[in-house]
């Protein structure tokens, strides 16, 4: 399997790792009967929790493009030294940005989003320009 195969399989493991946190932490507040149910009547999530549904759907939404531009080149016969730099760049800064945003961490966050998004669009420059 290529390198840039297998950061989109890490990156789609530590989505997972993400959702399994934020769905633990659910549970340890509220129960698991609670979270089994209609979760209708449930109190304010957690700070943390909040913390892991907006990195949730940030990672979703960064996941997607990744796969995109990761398939695409795969399909297209595109791998070089570009490519593989680009997609270990997103998966190490996705999850330097988790453990950042999980803590709270200001300022440094954004600095972790634009290095993942540079290696969405490195590899897709690079299936453009072959």
């Amino acid at each position: 399997m290529s390198v840039e195969l297998s950061m989109l399989v890490y990156s789609t493991l530590l989505f997972l790792v993400i959702i399994l946190a934020q769905a633990g932490l659910a549970i340890a507040q509220n129960g698991l009967l609670a979270q089994a149910g209609s979760r209708d009547n449930l109190p304010e999530p957690s700070v943390l929790r909040l913390r892991l549904q907006r990195l949730t759907a940030n990672m979703q939404e960064n996941l997607v493009m990744f796969a995109i531009v990761v398939l695409v080149a795969q399909a297209a016969g595109v791998s070089n030294g570009t490519t593989v730099m680009a997609a270990s760049l997103f998966f190490y800064a996705r999850v330097a940005h988790a453990i950042v945003y999980a803590f709270g961490w200001p300022m440094i966050r954004p600095l972790f989003y634009f290095i993942g998004l540079y290696g969405i669009v490195a590899i897709a420059w690079q299936v453009l320009a072959a």
